[in-house]
């Protein structure tokens, strides 16, 4: 029998964001005199920006000031550098006519992510889009996932699984009693997730429908 709820990551699970991110990381280390190729800088998408800046030298005291300068070029433009990976609509759009509740569930900031699900039309096929505020320091998964349980009204948790690409959907989901379905086409490694403890794993978007209508 399906599960009930489904919750999704956005970055590296619905959508492949590598452009916009890794440019505006690019943009704000500039800021901080650190020259990096943006093909290097894929460790930016999923994780909080304020883990991963100090990976690259920013002090605690200027997290604040790094994030500005990300989004600096993420607000106009870099937000738009996305694209849904393929088959992702039609598979969305089979999971809701299965009869299973799609709730967003990403610690990108809401407004952002809102955007972004509205520009590729699929916003339709969710319940409820929730999203981390701007404050990257309340943009953990475990809080977006609370928050999403407790918005969609979701009693028996059993009946709802979390599907995400890294170790922090894996670890949010966990600290709110939820299973996870790791996918392996965005930015973790099968090691990242099964370290983390991921229940699922699903090499595609035809394996992912399977594990949420077994």
């Amino acid at each position: 029998m399906a599960v009930q709820y489904a919750l999704f990551d956005l970055d590296g699970t619905l959508t492949d964001p590598r452009e916009g991110i890794t440019r505006s990381a690019a943009h704000a280390l500039r800021h901080f005199g650190v020259e990096a190729d943006p093909e290097s800088l894929t460790s930016f998408i999923g994780p909080p920006l304020i883990e991963t800046f100090p990976m690259f030298g920013i002090p605690e005291d200027r997290l604040s000031e790094a994030v500005s300068k990300f989004r600096e070029y993420f607000e106009p433009r870099g937000w738009m550098e996305n694209v849904p990976y393929p088959g992702v609509e039609k598979a969305l759009e089979r999971l809701q006519k299965a009869g299973i509740s799609l709730i967003l569930a990403t610690s990108k900031p809401e407004k952002f992510a809102k955007r972004i699900m509205e520009r590729f039309d699929l916003a339709k096929y969710f319940t409820l889009l929730c999203g981390a505020p701007m404050d990257e320091r309340q943009a953990g998964k475990a809080a977006v996932v609370a928050r999403a349980i407790r918005e969609a009204g979701v009693a028996d948790l059993s009946q709802a699984l979390m599907v995400g690409d890294r170790r922090h959907d894996v670890e949010g989901a966990r600290q709110n009693g939820l299973d996870t379905v790791g996918v392996l086409w965005g930015y973790g490694s099968r090691e990242e997730l099964e370290t983390a403890g991921a229940r699922y794993l699903a090499a595609d978007l035809a394996q992912m429908e399977e594990i949420l209508l077994q």
